[in-house]
């Protein structure tokens, strides 16, 4: 059966206009004006809800395997669907084994079979101790390899060194894939850990204090170098400090292929609205100054930051230490993935940015990014018919029940946002409404050629 979805307003790559899109098979095979529908065709009318391309999170822990407790497949992709995200990229660490290895890759697919209410991808993980996996990891089917700067607190996914990365720049290069970077430094954190030695760690100011914009901004001065060096693929995670925008810049100027991402939370929270004890908003790099913040939506509106990413990352509530406040203990991570697009809308209603720019940043630019976007991230022909279904003028509470993710805790809770996810649609197929979640789990891993 040939289907068509129509609106008067679908987010196309030139722009915001009433259109009907004609799917077949799961894919898209033609964009038409609204006159043009063909008679015989199931039609889905939206009126003046927009239609716009089914959204792209390349940076998610789904946890699973090994830490299923945390989150899983099922209740990640189920929050996703939620939030009109139609693809996730999942994140190599917290699950066991962590992803560096291909027969670790296979024990996540295997533990994802049949739970995905959306599509997936994998990202894998880069240390200085799996070199040698990382052509095999590519061929087996990986968008690209995360590592981090820092210790991220992961046995299996530890620090890659400065000899590390130099060492891994000429394979990364010739292969083409990106390098997900969590940009911290060790030396500026370190240093900042005697300023802070003996004071409160129930107040938020303490834990900025102990990760300063330092530790990010030397970081990407080490990338920088390095990548004008091999010409690899950098892409940032997480950018939590305006004061890199200028350098990241200049090095794009120059051509350099390093992309950026921000999240949510850097762009919805500010540092001195946080209260003591407030350890459900700890996240590394931290969120920082109301100035800062603005500084990344500038960063966003220039086309310097290309992208924005969940960094969807949940924990059982013990981990977070409720009870005594301790920032200093608690787990790092924000969980987001229902509500991301709400969280943006909101605060691009606030800065009068139009719609189209939220498909941008949270479609397209991800799905290029991921090597994903000649299926993905776009309304066009060919492309997988993967739609959100989108109510920018309905405004909503957040509560536990609309979380959709393992553990219902949040930040948000509480706060009014606009915009709401009337309907999502997997390749043709609706598998969110107001209903609720629709037939069985969809989501398959999006595999595609190097």
């Amino acid at each position: 059966m040939v289907q068509v979805f129509v609106s008067n307003r679908v987010v196309l790559p030139e722009g915001v206009m009433p259109a009907a899109i004609t799917v077949e098979s799961g894919r898209i095979t033609a964009v038409t004006s609204p006159d043009e529908v063909p008679e015989s065709a199931d039609v889905h009318s939206f009126g003046d809800l927009v239609l716009m391309p089914g959204l792209v999170d390349i940076h998610v822990h789904v946890n699973e395997p090994g830490r299923s407790e945390w989150e899983g497949f099922e209740t990640a992709t189920r929050a996703a669907a939620a939030g009109g995200i139609t693809t996730l990229v999942d994140m190599p660490l917290n699950c066991l084994p962590e992803t560096t290895t291909v027969t670790a890759l296979e024990i996540k697919r295997a533990a994802a079979r049949g739970k995905c209410h959306v599509d997936w991808a994998a990202w894998g993980g880069l240390t200085d101790d799996n070199q040698e996996h990382l052509l095999s990891l590519a061929r087996a089917g990986v968008r690209g390899y995360k590592c981090f700067l820092v210790d991220p607190g992961i046995e299996g996914l530890t620090r890659l060194s400065e000899t590390g990365l130099e060492r891994a720049a000429p394979a990364l290069a010739r292969m083409g894939l990106p390098l997900l970077v969590h940009a911290e430094l060790p030396g500026p954190l370190e240093a900042a850990a005697a300023t802070v030695a003996g004071a409160d760690w129930r107040q938020y100011e303490t834990y900025l204090r102990s990760r300063p914009d330092e530790a990010e901004i030397n970081a990407i001065r080490l990338l920088i170098r390095l990548c004008r060096e091999h010409r690899f693929r950098v892409h940032i995670v997480h950018l939590a400090t305006g004061l890199a925008l200028q350098e990241l810049d200049a090095a794009r100027r120059d051509g350099l292929p390093i992309t950026v991402e921000t999240c949510p939370h850097y762009l919805h929270f500010a540092a001195e609205d946080i209260p003591s004890s407030a350890t459900l908003l700890k996240c590394a790099p931290p969120i920082r100054s109301r100035g800062n913040r603005e500084e990344l939506w500038n960063g966003l509106r220039r086309g310097i930051i290309d992208l924005i990413a969940t960094d969807h990352s949940p924990c059982p509530p013990a981990m977070k230490r409720l009870q005594d406040g301790d920032f200093r203990t608690a787990w790092g991570g924000i969980a987001s993935l229902s509500l991301a697009a709400s969280i943006i809308w909101t605060a691009m209603k606030a800065r009068e940015i139009p719609l189209s720019e939220l498909s941008r940043w949270m479609a397209g630019s991800p799905a290029v990014v991921a090597g994903l976007s000649e299926r993905k991230g776009s309304l066009a022909v060919g492309m997988d018919a993967d739609f959100a279904v989108f109510d920018p003028e309905a405004s909503f509470r957040v509560t536990t029940e609309i979380l959709h993710y393992r553990h219902p805790v949040s930040p948000y809770l509480g706060e009014h946002l606009f915009g709401v996810v009337r309907q999502t649609f997997l390749r043709g197929d609706k598998v969110y409404g107001e209903e609720g979640f629709i037939g069985s789990p969809k989501g398959v891993e999006v595999k595609l050629g190097m």
